[in-house]
């Protein structure tokens, strides 16, 4: 007997340690930038160890070797009137000090702090563990004019871990009020953005709740490797700017199992962010899941390898959506959307690189932030608009190597209609509403037909077989698979011919006398015909 405990107790060791090795394997295949398909779903099944075992929270426990830190210890009053902002300075200074702190601000309690940085790097990694709520001064005339855009920051951290089932409460209504775009008269200024995590990495966010903030509730700044979970948004509808959780110049974000309600982008991911995954997201009301905007005053913006698996849109004005400003310039590439169910959206997909936030009308402008790669797979539900989907792309960068694979929206009253305007791409599987103007809106390209025609004829090609999700990533070198992929250089279709043994490589940016590229293959096809000019932003179609 004693012989079959010691090989199960073997047994067990064993599998943990494999089960360790496979989770560090696949978080440094993360954090070296990988293809997003390299990490496969391991990401979301690895998760990390508790915290809490049945129940009984190891932090609080001798064994566990933290050493708690109580703002309470520290003068905090916790009645939501009293200014408890110097007790948070000075608790933090206390844990940010000691090694396996836990920065603890317990339930049962209202905390007010106004603006506050708690700034790193601290001794070792940190838990803050917000079990209770912390409440914003509620009046705009009391912030402090040095922090007009941040709360809560916390900056240059390392492994730290937010957890503990709290409330960060922004006290927003009187900062919406004050937005001009509720009060038309009055001068739009920024408010603050209510939890930002700036500089830091390794971060773990959990079972977290934000509510009422004066502009973004979460925000996630310059950093690398995050990982968010079972978080929970709410503000009103008309709530302006309340967007859920913002990205900004960080790569290697988690998102997953959160649910978003506000007034603005449940999600928005914006310049020099990259392998960002969502995965189980529920948004309504809102604006929907948004890349950008980009491209603002003529900037340069970047945005790749970006994932959205599995979501719930509901009665949001946009569903999916990639907005641009005109004058802008970088791209936009290698994105995923599969698996979403829309519910009275008002626009389901939507890429507009005419998108102008702006009092005053925008100028036209020649430049644009260039959008390829973005397939769009499995997505389902019904539209309120007629134009369920959209691609307003620019004359003179076009919308190239855009997939649609298995869409079906439609409307309760009335049919549905996709508009293109010098977007080019392939669909295949059910779609509806249809998406021909895909193929007929060349900017920079005339007659799409005889593109086609041309590569029909040489290859003998049977079909565009797009395998769409499965090939998306960041590799240079193209793997030798039939389909859809992208590379770091751009978007490319990769086609099979009928043999089967030949790879066509066509580049999707369509330049003004593109030229068909080949791996090895014994006969070459022809150049592809060249293109004038044709789109027009007015038309639903080019001349």
């Amino acid at each position: 007997m004693k012989r079959w405990a010691m090989y199960f107790v073997l047994l067990l060791l064993v599998i943990s340690k494999i089960r360790a090795e496979s989770y560090s394997s696949n978080v440094e295949a993360w954090k070296g930038g990988e293809g997003i398909e390299e990490i496969g779903e391991q990401l979301w099944v690895e998760e990390e160890e508790d915290e809490e075992i049945g129940g009984i929270e190891l932090w609080r426990t001798k064994e566990s070797g933290k050493n708690p830190v109580n703002v309470d210890s520290f003068g905090a009053v916790g009645d939501g009137i009293a200014d408890d902002t110097q007790a948070f300075i000075n608790a933090w200074a206390k844990a940010c000090s000691l090694e396996n702190a836990v920065f603890l601000i317990p339930e049962g309690r209202q905390y007010k702090v106004n603006a506050t940085k708690f700034k790193g790097p601290c001794q070792d990694k940190i838990t803050i563990q917000i079990e209770g709520t912390i409440i914003a001064p509620d009046d705009p005339k009391q912030w402090d004019p040095k922090s007009q855009r941040n709360w809560l920051t916390f900056n240059k951290l390392t492994g730290v871990r937010f957890q503990g089932g709290g409330v960060i409460d922004g006290s927003g209504s009187k900062w919406w009020a004050a937005s001009c775009k509720i009060n038309k008269t009055n001068p739009c200024k920024g408010a603050p953005t209510a939890l930002t995590i700036d500089q830091c990495s390794g971060v773990r966010v959990k079972h977290l709740n934000f509510q009422y903030s004066q502009q973004i509730h979460f925000a996630i700044a310059r950093s690398d490797s995050v990982r968010i979970s079972g978080v929970r948004v709410t503000a009103p509808e008309d709530s302006p700017n309340t967007d859920g959780i913002h990205i900004t110049e960080s790569t290697n974000v988690a998102i997953q199992n959160v649910h978003i309600g506000t007034g603005d982008d449940c999600i928005s991911i914006v310049n020099a962010s990259s392998n960002i995954k969502m995965k189980n997201i529920k948004c309504g009301p809102g604006h929907g899941i948004s890349i950008g905007s980009l491209g603002k005053d003529n900037s340069t913006a970047v945005v790749t390898a970006v994932v959205l698996d599995t979501a719930i849109i509901t009665g949001t004005t946009n569903g999916l959506r990639i907005k641009t400003w005109q004058g802008g310039s970088g791209y936009v590439r290698g994105v995923k959307f599969q698996n979403v169910k829309m519910i009275d959206v008002q626009n389901p997909i939507i890429i507009d690189q005419f998108y102008c936030d702006s009092s005053t009308p925008c100028k036209n402008q020649t430049s644009a932030v260039k959008i390829s790669g973005v397939i769009y797979k499995d997505i389902t539900g019904t539209s309120k608009s007629p134009e369920a989907m959209k691609f307003a792309c620019s004359d003179t960068v076009p919308c190239s190597g855009i997939v649609l694979n298995n869409i079906n929206l439609e409307r309760e009253d009335g049919i549905a209609q996709t508009y293109c305007n010098c977007a080019m791409g392939i669909d295949f599987g059910v779609v509806k509403p249809p998406a021909d103007c895909l193929k007929n809106t060349a900017c920079g390209g005339g007659d799409k037909e005889k593109y086609q025609s041309a590569l029909v004829q040489h290859g003998k090609l049977q079909e565009l077989a797009v395998l769409a999700g499965d090939e998306i990533g960041t590799r240079k070198k193209p793997m030798k698979t039939s389909g859809f992929r992208i590379s770091n250089a751009e978007a490319t279709f990769l086609l099979w011919s009928d043999s089967g043994q030949s790879l066509h490589l066509i580049p999707s940016a369509m330049s003004a006398a593109p030229q068909l590229m080949l791996l090895p293959s014994p006969n070459p096809p022809p150049p592809l015909p060249s293109y004038k000019n044709s789109c027009s932003v007015n038309k639903l179609k080019p001349d």
